[in-house]
């Protein structure tokens, strides 16, 4: 006589618990309800479901890995998901398949500066867009007829397309319960302070209304609700988890809770705490409802801790080998009793191309669809992947007349999709501030002003003045031209007047005021996003007074005008302190008759014999090139390349153009800089520099450089009036902090030529 399957279920349970190890690797607690759940169980055909909620908490959430590593582990089956804000991220993308290894590798990669900021990578962008982009402390937008304060909220472009690009295989599940494990999330409503449980709908617009911190993210409009973070009201939804029909739950909670009175010391802190009641009271509430509960441990780490990924991670990979023994020996007793279960450990559907046939948008005010369609070059009828898709947005997030700019895909009866645009317009009027600081130019306040669409559809038009020691001011008009904007016109003018030191063998020996006046015109094409050529045409006029008389001097002005065509490119990936990329501008001039009229001084008296200098004014051809290359090295380090080059051919007796070497910061015409010398060291018609850099961050944000660079000269143009030996050599060494006023470098430079030790020193981005 066999026995029947009931009573075969609990004898092989009440084997399994005679198993379970003497010394238990954690505590009782966690042991305890498996226990009651298998002999409770035994008898009952169906498996017991097994729920999983991660907490909400910034940074810390990245703990959160390391327990679906363990999970995934043990080849422990979950049946129900709930997250909030943080835990809504790792546990939607767990729930529609993604492994605790595949997440882990993801946030290992990640630039948290890129993917948590309102910038874009300098990729996306227009090319000539590049060098205005993040060059301002402060941006000022202009709304019902005043420049309004910026909110501070982040739209967190990259971020909306790093989580589309994830939920791109789930795009036809609008119900989450099809997803791979069924998941939920919590966002909180802001009219009414309320939990919204978010099951349906757009998965990437639901995660990301999850974690919409107040005072970081903007709120995210679902439904007709404005939602922002659910850690408001319910940081810990485990009760969630319970009613989708869990009967044992692991719960994982990175929020550190209220701080004990004694440590509650100044306003900032009481402040914090009573935002925290709330969360405090649901903790008490929820934690209860979890069998295995997993605090962890980071007291050390704030919401923002996003330079600390990788010690966070590890903590909670830590924490995760601890629970371990519990979640196999889990596994292993409901698979003995219930049967092997069908855990999988990647179960991510495989995303395949979507012919989009129909598409509608939203958002739009100040532009156009058209517009919009053709910035995308988007077509109807055609197939994307979810990689084409997202270079569509930043194709048109690149154009600078989106905030953001989104997408979510409605699938059709007949397996194409809608797709709809939803966009959130910039202002088309800006004021922007930013500072400046070297020894070369001196302070200055750098104000902007940029209007898009201000003469004709289609344009950018800026004007930007430097005040302060220096005087700096420069209009430019942008005129983009055919349906992909890979056209432009662009009519510029600019006028420098700032001090200039000269040196007689590496000693400062007069000062001259330099004014600088330029007219310039150019018609360029871009070819994609990081190459740009064309020819232009620009008038340039250049008067030199000394302030401070050298023993040779001279004192007057000249005018020209040049042809040139040019080829630029920019594939770097930010601005400030760029990690990888490379960047060089190219151009191959001819300078046309020049117009001296100069004066030339011998102690402070007038050389009155005008045939012993011979000033040539016959047109020569120029080329010039500057080059940068940032190879990445490891997470924290990079190596720069870089190499200058300028020739003014038979130039022997033209003045006036030349090339002025020294300076670690490019500040003006013709500069060439080098480690080593400071600016205006050198002239020379003919210039090559080579230079490597190492750099390491040590902190966030904090870095430190090594720089070697050697020079030569006089290698096919020599100069009449300046005397240069044909080799320099020269290293730097420079701290760097990037922070709110812009990058701050405190360098330490010396040449092998001059033996002078000297130091330098740039605050912010010149003009």
């Amino acid at each position: 006589m066999k026995p029947c399957k009931k009573t075969s279920r609990i004898a092989t349970c009440h084997l399994l618990i005679a198993k379970l190890p003497c010394q238990l690797p954690i505590d009782m607690k966690c042991w305890l309800p498996l226990l009651f759940l298998l002999i409770t169980t035994a008898s009952i055909a169906q498996r017991p479901k097994i729920g999983l909620t991660l907490s909400g908490g910034g940074a810390k959430g990245l703990a959160h890995i390391g327990i679906l590593k363990a999970i995934d582990s043990a080849g422990l089956k979950i049946d129900y998901v709930t997250g909030t804000s943080i835990g809504a991220v790792f546990g939607g993308l767990y729930a529609i398949g993604y492994s605790g290894d595949t997440l882990e590798k993801m946030v290992r990669q990640v630039d948290w500066d890129l993917i948590l900021s309102n910038q874009a990578s300098l990729r996306s962008l227009y090319m000539e867009e590049k060098t205005e982009y993040n060059k301002y402390i402060v941006e000022l937008p202009w709304l019902n007829n005043r420049f309004r304060l910026p909110s501070g909220l982040l739209e967190g472009e990259e971020l909306w397309m790093a989580l589309a690009d994830l939920c791109y295989p789930v795009y036809n599940k609008k119900d989450f319960s099809q997803f791979s494990i069924p998941f939920k999330c919590i966002s909180t409503e802001v009219g009414n302070g309320s939990a919204v449980v978010l099951d349906t709908g757009e998965v990437v617009s639901a995660i990301r209304s999850s974690m919409a911190i107040p005072s970081v993210f903007t709120a995210v409009d679902v439904d007709g609700k404005r939602l922002i973070d659910g850690g408001i009201v319910r940081n810990f939804p485990v009760w969630d988890v319970k009613a989708m029909g869990a009967d044992y739950v692991i719960g994982s909670n990175v929020a550190t809770g209220l701080l004990p009175s004694d440590q509650v010391r100044n306003v900032i802190q009481v402040l914090l705490q009573v935002a925290f009641f709330r969360e405090a009271e649901d903790n008490r509430k929820e934690v209860p409802l979890c069998n295995v509960y997993v605090p962890h441990k980071l007291e050390k780490y704030t919401m923002g801790s996003f330079s600390q990924a990788e010690e966070i991670l590890e903590e909670g990979i830590e924490q995760g080998r601890k629970l371990y023994p519990v979640f196999k020996h889990l596994a292993d007793s409901l698979d003995a009793i219930y049967g092997k279960s069908d855990y999988q450990k990647t179960r991510v559907p495989k995303a395949k191309p979507i012919c989009i046939t129909e598409y509608e948008v939203k958002g739009v005010d100040q532009t156009t669809e058209q517009f919009l369609m053709h910035t995308m070059n988007f077509k109807l009828n055609r197939t994307y992947s979810s990689s084409q898709l997202n270079e569509m947005m930043r194709k048109a997030y690149g154009t600078r007349y989106y905030n953001r700019v989104t997408y979510s895909l409605i699938p059709k009866e007949d397996s194409t999709a809608k797709i709809i645009f939803d966009v959130a317009e910039n202002a088309l009027t800006f004021a922007k501030l930013g500072l400046h600081y070297n020894r070369f130019t001196g302070i200055g306040v750098i104000a902007n002003l940029t209007a898009r669409n201000f003469f004709i559809s289609n344009s950018r038009s800026l004007v930007t003045l430097n005040i302060g020691e220096s005087i700096n001011v420069r209009a430019e008009h942008l005129q983009y031209l055919g349906r992909k904007k890979s056209f432009s016109l662009i009519l510029g003018t600019q006028f420098d007047r700032f001090d200039v030191t000269s040196y007689d063998q590496f000693k400062e020996d007069g000062i001259y005021q330099q004014s600088f006046f330029k007219l310039d015109g150019k018609l360029q094409y871009s070819v994609g996003r990081n190459i740009a050529l064309g020819v232009g045409n620009r008038f340039e006029w250049v008067d030199y007074t000394p302030s401070i008389r050298p023993n040779l001097s001279f004192t007057g002005r000249n005018n020209f005008m040049t042809t040139y065509a040019f080829m630029n490119h920019n594939s770097l990936d930010r601005n400030i302190f760029p990690k990888s990329g490379i960047k060089w501008e190219s151009e191959f001039g001819w300078v046309f008759n020049q117009h001296p009229d100069l004066t030339f001084y011998l102690n402070s008296q007038p050389i009155t014999d005008p045939d012993s200098i011979k000033i040539g004014k016959d047109p020569y051809a120029r080329v010039k090139l500057n080059a940068e290359q940032y190879i990445r090295l490891g997470k924290k380090s990079n190596l720069e390349l870089e190499l200058q080059s300028g020739v003014d051919f038979n130039y022997t007796n033209n003045v006036m153009n030349e090339f002025v070497v020294g300076g670690l910061t490019r500040t003006f015409r013709n500069q060439v800089t080098f480690a080593g010398l400071q600016e205006g060291s050198i002239y020379a018609p003919s210039v090559f520099e080579y230079g490597m850099a190492y750099r390491y961050e040590m902190f966030n944000n904090t870095y430190v450089t090594a720089r070697a660079n050697v020079l030569f000269t006089n290698f096919i143009s020599k100069s009449s009036f300046f005397t240069n030996v044909d080799f320099y050599s020269g290293y730097a060494l420079t701290f760097s902090y990037n922070f709110a006023l812009g990058p701050l470098e405190l360098s330490a430079m010396y040449s092998d030529q001059s033996h002078q030790l000297s130091t330098y020193i740039n605050l912010g981005i010149p003009f």
